[in-house]
């Protein structure tokens, strides 16, 4: 392992060196859909848009806005599951002028309402789901925004399928009231598509804010511009040796399942916008069940399939999966928590195709680093720097010093995907930028080949007794024992030791050990300040809205 600056062309000199040059996030798109034409964009539960379909809703959504006066400044919100319409409302709001701010559909009223306040959304986009609904017009009684522009998901199915919808699915349905502060979709698409062009600097003005945790876990709005996130759909096309930019005499393009939510920062980054740059097809499903992501998988032979190691999880313990043909698949880019070694391997096996592990934060538009497609892919390892970004090591207690040598320390990268800074927090600016690097918060290593493996999250580390203790190492030997399918560690309160590591885990199917003897079985194998003061059994554990483990949340849950 070494702590020097390692950049992402040491090892491919002609090919990861690489400049990029200023891009629009409208203009990329108008390029694909001129280029690609009547070639499918979307499939949306069996119903096809192709891109020059797709491009006249967005000049459509785009007139329709400017007719109400948005243009630069203005900051429109999706509250959106993965429908036709986000694609439309997001391509459509940029064409315009404006902003996109996205918002998770799972937020409740009140932290919808806090972001909507915080970011200043004016107009938000949502559909007349009994889950999405309500909560929008709630926040629109009390808080700030001026007006919902609501679609439906019947529209956007094919016809049989939208007949079906409106008669079996009342109850996930409700009407849209009369009110002049509710426009309806269809209705503000209602014109020519004639809209004004508008100026646009990509590497200065705010395509979009995404908010996240941070490493404090108070929500910032990650200020990302048009040229952070074209550089990075960029970047992520490069990886793929298969991939090349789709032209119309292309007969098989790639085919992407898009079933990760396209408001979080990794589908945004690695399904939507890296897919609409190369002209390929996203297979678009409105929320993730096993089932319903099997069989788009056999009904659309698709080439590559993003998520998160929960999915991977639940796919394997889909009876249907024994019936699914997965000859198609070349590539699962796995993100958003670390990849056990055994699902890896499994999930490997039963579908013929490699499980490429990489890593991103909002902050970094989507993706700093990846796992090769070819050739060497390090185990347990977040891959090495993708194209132009520069990452090193800093002192865990000092980020102006870099980490000693041979020791691990704080991951910070470089980059034109990295972020212009949090929305009206540069207090916030100042604790994450050292000069032209982000800091990351996780603690890692670097070694000889430039792959990078995250030790831990800062925050994270457990303080025993004067020793820090990475709760991922203790979750790791966890997950070598064949009974337990989910764990977490944490902190608790010791009179003794300041901390001590409780483990928490969930069991695999038919399994039965206790706690106790998973202890048993734990402590031997770990140092004696890593040792748990309990393994507790339990039915679930605790996951964020992409379905990765919470770890903050179950830490919430024992405080409480």
């Amino acid at each position: 392992m070494t702590n020097s600056i390692w950049q992402s062309h040491y090892l491919h000199p002609t090919k990861w060196d690489q400049h990029f040059a200023p891009l629009a996030m409208h203009d990329m798109f108008f390029q694909s859909a001129e280029r690609r034409g009547t070639a499918a964009l979307a499939d949306f539960m069996g119903r096809k848009y192709s891109y020059a379909e797709m491009a006249e809703s967005v000049r459509r959504v785009a007139k329709g806005l400017q007719d109400k006066g948005i243009g630069k400044g203005d900051h429109i919100g999706l509250f959106l599951p993965n429908v036709p319409h986000y694609i439309a409302a997001y391509y459509g709001a940029l064409a315009a002028g404006a902003t996109v701010v996205n918002f998770s559909p799972l937020y409740s009223v009140d932290e919808l309402a806090h972001q909507v306040a915080d970011s200043g959304t004016s107009i938000l986009f949502t559909v007349s789901a009994a889950a999405l609904l309500p909560t929008a017009i709630k926040v629109l009684d009390n808080s700030s925004l001026k007006e919902l522009v609501v679609g439906s998901i019947a529209e956007a199915l094919p016809r049989a399928k939208s007949f079906a919808y409106r008669l079996f699915k009342r109850k996930d349905v409700v009407a849209i009231p009369a009110d002049s502060r509710i426009t309806t979709y269809a209705a503000l698409t209602n014109n020519e598509g004639d809209y004004s062009v508008q100026s646009c600097d990509p590497e200065k003005d705010i395509a979009q804010l995404q908010y996240t945790g941070g490493t404090t876990g108070v929500p910032k709005g990650a200020m990302l511009s048009h040229q952070n996130i074209t550089a990075n759909a960029r970047q992520i096309n490069m990886l793929d040796p298969h991939s090349r930019i789709n032209m119309p005499d292309n007969p098989a393009p790639d085919r992407i399942l898009g079933v990760l939510p396209f408001f979080h920062v990794f589908a945004n980054a690695t399904v939507l916008n890296r897919t609409i740059y190369n002209g390929g097809e996203i297979v678009m499903l409105p929320r993730f069940e096993a089932k319903a992501a099997l069989a788009a998988v056999n009904r659309t032979h698709v080439t590559s399939l993003p998520g998160v190691p929960t999915m991977y999880q639940a796919l394997l313990d889909c009876p249907d999966i024994a019936k699914t043909n997965f000859t198609s698949l070349r590539a699962c880019i796995s993100g958003g928590a670390p990849l056990a070694a055994e699902l890896k391997a499994r999930f490997e096996e039963r579908s013929g195709a490699v499980v490429i592990e990489g890593y991103g934060l909002t902050e970094s538009s989507g993706v700093v680093s990846c796992n090769p497609y070819e050739g060497l892919n390090k185990l347990g390892s977040i891959g090495q720097p993708i194209p132009g970004t520069d990452v090193k090591l800093l002192d865990k207690e000092d980020p102006t010093k870099p980490a000693p040598e041979g020791e691990p320390g704080e991951l910070v990268f470089a980059g034109p995907q990295v972020m212009c800074g949090y929305w009206k927090r540069p207090d916030a600016d100042a604790e994450v930028f050292v000069g032209k690097y982000l800091r990351t918060g996780d603690v890692a290593t670097i070694d000889e080949d430039g792959f990078i493996h995250i030790v831990d999250r800062l925050k994270d580390m457990i303080a025993v007794g004067g020793f820090k203790v990475f709760p991922s190492q203790v979750e790791d030997v966890l997950y070598k024992h064949p009974a337990v399918k989910e764990a977490l560690v944490i902190g608790v309160p010791d009179a003794y030791h300041g901390e001590m590591p409780r483990a928490f885990v969930t069991l695999q199917d038919g399994a039965t050990e206790d706690g106790a003897a998973l202890m048993t079985w734990l402590n031997p194998q770990l140092g004696k300040h890593e040792r748990v003061q309990a393994v507790v059994v339990r039915e679930a554990l605790p996951k964020t809205m992409i379905g990765k483990l919470d770890r903050k949340a179950l830490r919430a849950e024992i405080e409480c």
